[in-house]
């Protein structure tokens, strides 16, 4: 029963985290192409309240939850798409923090990317939750 509760909540911070990886780019992009001051202090404050607010607490709790999983089920380990998937959460990771720094130039005023840029970047979190669900589902290796 303790294994299903943690894969469970695990399973729905991981959706949290990945809304707010969508959605913070997302923001990125129009405030990219905001004009007015009204607007950028609003996106500024979206901005920052979603990543320390959702993102960042979502993404500590699937961490503790997937190493509460593997805990539990260590033989995990052993296994090769584990390893794959723990590289795909470590660049996520890495993106997340990525989405603190750009968040960082916008309050400061130092955004350097385009709309279009934001655009781009806005995809990776979606190649990245295809290949972990495809992972942790089919367990290829």
């Amino acid at each position: 029963m303790i294994y299903l509760l943690t894969k469970a909540f695990h399973i729905i911070f991981v959706v949290t985290w990945f809304a707010a990886l969508f959605y913070l780019p997302r923001l990125f992009v129009y405030h990219a192409m905001s004009t007015d001051q009204i607007s950028n202090e609003r996106f500024k404050v979206m901005e920052r309240k979603l990543y320390r607010g959702i993102m960042t607490p979502s993404a500590v709790l699937v961490v503790l939850l997937g190493l509460a999983l593997l805990w539990q089920v260590p033989g995990w380990l052993q296994q090769g798409w584990l390893h794959l998937k723990l590289v795909l959460v470590l660049a996520l990771i890495g993106y997340h923090v990525w989405c603190g720094r750009l968040l960082k130039a916008f309050a400061e005023d130092r955004n350097r990317h385009s709309h279009v840029w934001y655009r781009w970047f806005n995809e990776a979190p979606a190649l990245v939750l295809i290949a972990v669900v495809v992972l942790a589902v089919v367990k290829p290796f």
